[in-house]
């Protein structure tokens, strides 16, 4: 099947998994601090974006075996993986049958204690109805602050400092995809539970993530040594609120000492190293990927 994706920068391979609902576009602040260090692969997940669905049940297992057979394909071998809410827990999933070198974790879903909770159920699909059936009205408030603090409240922790081009795409994203649908239904009766996993994890949470609760947070199914790190002020979709922290964040994962859980030091809000101009925005690509 076909995924589309965007790559840019040099150095050490590094995948971005985007949340439900969202797409590869929802990355776009934090690229210009990573595309120094990385060589930055982001991915519209099945049906989401420009992505076909899949032809079976979209759990997050299944995505990660999309994403696993994209990476085959591409010969992206032992990649550094960021994931947002449902692409944090894919991105475990796919470290459980795919090497990976880091795992930074976003506000992951999927470490809730049983189904997924109704509130976060309710609130997802509340926000799907109204950027399905009231998608141009929504986008056109966008051009106000107020605008966009209303209708992105709930997700980011500074809605006002988004711009109006990112928060048209992001309602964009969630009115339009074909796979949500599905891939919600296939999350409701399911948790991440513990897979093997030998790389070194990194998780925040945002201190205003108004979605995932902290009852909703349990480490318990992760890795021994996973590492917490603050992200303060910051909503469910951290990466639009600062994005020099979640690339700070970023960064840490992926210093980490593979195997032991302890990484280098560097705060969540120090400036990422960046030579040069902000690079052009990459080309949009897709890839023809067999599935088994």
């Amino acid at each position: 099947m076909d995924l589309a994706y965007e790559r840019a920068g040099h150095g050490a391979p590094l995948v971005l998994l985007h949340a439900l609902g969202a797409d590869r576009r929802s990355w776009m602040p934090v690229i210009p601090y990573l595309t120094a260090t990385f060589d930055v692969v982001t991915i519209d997940l099945p049906g989401f974006g420009q992505s076909p669905q899949l032809g079976t049940e979209p759990t997050p297992k299944a995505l990660a075996r999309a994403v696993a057979a994209f990476l085959d394909a591409h010969h992206i071998d032992a990649p550094h993986l960021a994931g947002n809410s449902l692409g944090g827990w894919v991105a475990l999933e796919l470290a459980a049958i795919r090497p990976a070198a880091s795992i930074a974790l976003l506000s992951p879903a999927g470490l809730w204690p049983g189904r997924t909770p109704w509130y976060c159920r309710t609130s997802v699909a509340t926000t799907r109805w109204l950027t399905e059936h009231w998608g141009r009205p929504l986008s056109a408030m966008m051009r106000f602050r107020a605008g966009r603090a209303l209708v992105l409240g709930q997700t980011h922790g500074h809605p006002g400092r988004t711009t109006p081009e990112y928060a048209r795409a992001a309602i964009e994203a969630m009115g339009t995809c074909s796979g949500f649908r599905a891939t919600f239904d296939a999350t409701l009766s399911r948790r991440y539970t513990a897979g093997p996993v030998r790389a070194p994890v990194t998780i925040a949470f945002g201190s205003r993530d108004r979605l995932i609760l902290k009852p909703w947070r349990s480490l318990d199914e992760l890795p021994p040594g996973t590492r917490s790190m603050p992200l303060a002020g910051c909503g469910h979709l951290p990466m639009a609120d600062d994005p020099v922290a979640v690339a700070g964040i970023i960064n840490a994962s992926a210093r980490s000492i593979a195997g032991t859980g302890i990484t280098a030091r560097l705060d969540a809000n120090e400036p990422v190293e960046q030579s040069g101009p902000p690079r052009p925005s990459p080309q949009s690509t897709n890839a023809t990927v067999p599935l088994a």
